[in-house]
C-alpha cells in the first residue's frame, strides 16, 4: 500500500478537501471540493478563508519545531482547473461601488496566504503545487508562491489580467523574478498570453513536468526524495529567505498599486471582466458534466 493510500482525511470543509499522513508530516490540500456546474474554480472568499484557516492551524510555533523535522504541503484541486484566479465577479462589483476598503481587504487576504506559503509556514514546510488543470491569474500566483511546481503536460498557465487593464497584483512579479529575469517577467505579465506547461518548464518556471495522470506519483517521489535530505531542505528554506526574500511589506505595497489601478478601470474593462466571468461559468458547467 502506498503512502498516498494511507493518507487520512483530517478535516471537513465545504470548499477544500484535506488529507494528511498519520504523523502530520505531509498535508494534501485540494481546492474546490464543492465544484459543480456553475461554480467557478476561482479564489472565492470562502475558499480563501478555509485555506488560510487550515494552514494557520497546521503552522507550528517555534518551540514546536524539531531539528531535522521537515514537513510538506501539497496544493492541488478537485476541479478540472487548478485555479482560475481572482473572483472577477466580486472585483467588478467593488470597482463599480468604488469600494476601496473591501477590495483592499480581499487583496490583503490573498497576500496573507501566498506569503505564508512562500515562507514555508514559518520555515519547516516545503510547499508543492500539483497543477493538473489550468492555473490562471491568481491561480498561477499561488503555484509560484510554492517551493516546487509539478505540472502535467497539456496544462496551461498564464497571467491574463492585462486583457481588462490590470496586472497580477498578489505576488506574480515578485515570485516570477525569483525564477526568471525581471524583463521576462514583465513581458509575460504584459502579454496576457497563456503558456503550455512544457514551455514554462523550458523557461524554468515549472520545476517538474510529467505526462497526464502522473502528477500525484511524481509528487510522492519528490516527497520521499526530499525527506531523505530533510536537514538540507530545511537549511535551504532559511537560505532562500536570506538570499532571495519576498517580504510581506513588498507584497502589500504592490497589491495596493493593484487596488488603485483596479479602481481606475472604466466601463470597457468591467464589461470584459463580466464576459470572462460568463465564459468561466459556462466552461465550468461543461467540464463538470463531462
Amino acid at each position: 500500500m502506498s503512502t498516498i493510500e494511507k493518507l487520512q482525511r483530517s478535516h471537513r470543509f465545504p470548499t477544500i478537501r484535506v488529507e494528511a499522513d498519520p504523523t502530520g508530516a505531509t498535508h494534501w490540500l485540494y481546492m474546490h471540493s464543492d465544484y459543480a456546474p456553475g461554480i467557478r474554480p476561482c479564489f472565492r472568499t470562502a475558499l480563501m478563508d478555509e485555506m488560510w484557516s487550515y494552514l494557520t492551524g497546521i503552522t507550528l510555533r517555534d518551540d514546536q519545531r524539531r531539528p531535522g523535522c521537515l514537513r510538506h504541503l501539497v496544493l492541488a484541486s478537485d476541479a478540472p482547473a487548478f485555479n482560475l484566479g481572482g473572483d472577477l465577479d466580486l472585483f467588478a462589483r467593488l470597482i463599480k461601488e468604488n469600494n476601496r476598503e473591501h477590495l483592499l481587504a480581499y487583496a490583503r487576504r490573498c497576500v496573507d496566504g501566498v506569503h505564508h506559503i512562500h515562507n514555508g509556514l514559518g520555515g519547516d514546510v516545503r510547499s508543492i503545487a500539483l497543477v493538473q488543470g489550468d492555473a490562471l491569474g491568481g491561480g498561477m500566483e499561488l503555484a509560484l508562491a510554492c517551493h516546487t511546481i509539478v505540472a502535467e503536460e497539456g496544462v496551461q498557465m498564464g497571467l491574463p489580467e492585462v486583457l481588462f487593464g490590470l496586472f497580477p497584483g498578489m505576488g506574480a512579479y515578485s515570485f516570477l523574478c525569483k525564477r526568471i529575469s525581471p524583463q521576462q517577467a514583465e513581458r509575460m505579465i504584459l502579454s496576457g498570453n497563456l503558456y503550455d506547461a512544457s514551455e514554462l518548464h523550458r523557461m524554468g518556471i515549472v520545476d517538474v513536468l510529467v505526462p497526464r495522470g502522473e502528477g500525484q506519483a511524481a509528487v510522492q517521489e519528490l516527497l520521499e526524495k526530499q525527506q531523505r535530505a530533510a536537514h538540507a531542505h530545511l537549511a535551504l528554506n532559511a537560505v532562500r529567505d536570506i538570499a532571495q526574500p519576498v517580504s510581506y511589506d513588498e507584497l502589500m505595497r504592490i497589491t495596493e498599486v493593484w487596488v488603485d489601478t483596479a479602481l481606475a478601470l472604466g466601463e470597457r474593462s468591467l464589461r470584459t471582466m463580466e464576459r470572462i466571468v460568463r465564459a468561466q461559468t459556462r466552461r465550468s458547467g461543461t467540464a463538470a458534466v463531462a
